[in-house]
């Protein structure tokens, strides 16, 4: 996310009331998880175990629950909590505000655009040329819609990610102030759900047909003409890349690339990245060609062991 103008770094810690190691002047643009940040960007770290990579990423301002050694040309912002501190900094600049009209007079939509009746359109929404938004559409928050897009009814764009931190009182949600583009020529079926990045992009690319019930996690980027079938999963931060199949029911955990065009055959449970143009399916999944060999060796398993039992008894 980045902010409506640069602040500095005294400012954001007074916000904070907070630390920081760097000049007061220094420039902050924006905030953002740690696989999208760019220069100019806050980001949060509160484990250890992740401070190096935090403090090697682009980020310039690293907002972290322990002074150390700030690198060179970057700021520090000393928070006891710097998950909540960032969440407290997305509420600051940013605000999802409710909607009181179904759609609203803020919205950039092209006249040729088709919305038929009790469709939700937020105040940051543009939809461009020759669109169909089918009854009962939601599209929330900051949303971009390409030229001849088709919204098929129940669709729900710009939901919060399902990002959450584990605490004593419970699970806190780290507040989604990112966005989703949907390129030209996109459809989407009944009732599919597309999340809106934590601070960054939730992309569909150019051509791409997605089917019923799928659910496409925060900050995901889909490439130009692919095809996923319905009951998909895919969770957060997943690349997928142009020409990828995916068939009914997969899985898909998150921060995994899907090669070009890679096929998913359908109920499979994908926890690794996957090769470009290769086909595979199982759970977990593997090469098409490695799993059959592994099923052909397991249908001969029962006379493996009849015959093991006859050695054993002597027979």
């Amino acid at each position: 996310m980045k902010f409506d103008r640069t602040q500095e770094l005294a400012d954001i810690a007074a916000i904070l009331g907070c630390d920081y190691v760097g000049e007061p002047d220094y420039p902050v643009k924006g905030m953002n998880e740690i696989h999208v940040v760019d220069p100019g960007d806050i980001v949060f770290v509160d484990h250890p175990k992740y401070y190096e990579k935090a403090l090697a990423s682009k980020a310039s301002v690293i907002l972290i629950n322990k002074e150390v050694e700030c690198p060179r040309g970057k700021a520090l912002l000393i928070s006891e909590r710097p998950f909540d501190d960032f969440n407290r900094l997305a509420d600051h600049f940013y605000n999802l505000n409710p909607v009181h009209q179904l759609k609203s007079e803020k919205a950039n939509i092209h006249p040729s655009a088709h919305i038929e009746p009790n469709v939700l359109i937020d105040n940051e929404v543009e939809i461009g040329k020759n669109c169909l938004i089918q009854s009962n559409v939601v599209i929330r928050g900051k949303v971009s819609i390409g030229d001849n897009v088709i919204l098929q009814s129940g669709v729900v764009l710009g939901g919060s990610a399902f990002y959450y931190k584990k605490k004593s009182t419970g699970y806190d949600a780290l507040r989604s102030t990112g966005s989703i583009i949907i390129e030209d020529n996109v459809e989407i079926g009944p009732n599919t759900t597309i999340d809106r990045g934590v601070s960054g992009q939730t992309f569909i690319g150019k051509g791409t047909k997605i089917d019923n019930q799928v659910q496409i996690g925060h900050d995901t980027k889909i490439g130009k003409h692919c095809l996923i079938a319905a009951q998909a999963g895919i969770a957060g931060c997943v690349n997928v890349k142009d020409e990828v199949t995916i068939w009914g029911q997969v899985g898909i955990a998150s921060g995994l690339t899907i090669g070009e065009k890679a096929t998913l055959l359908a109920c499979s449970g994908i926890s690794k990245s996957v090769e470009s143009n290769a086909t595979y399916f199982g759970t977990p999944a593997g090469n098409i060609r490695t799993k059959y060999r592994e099923l052909a060796s397991l249908a001969k398993l029962p006379d493996i062991m009849k015959n093991i039992k006859k050695i054993s008894h002597g027979k």
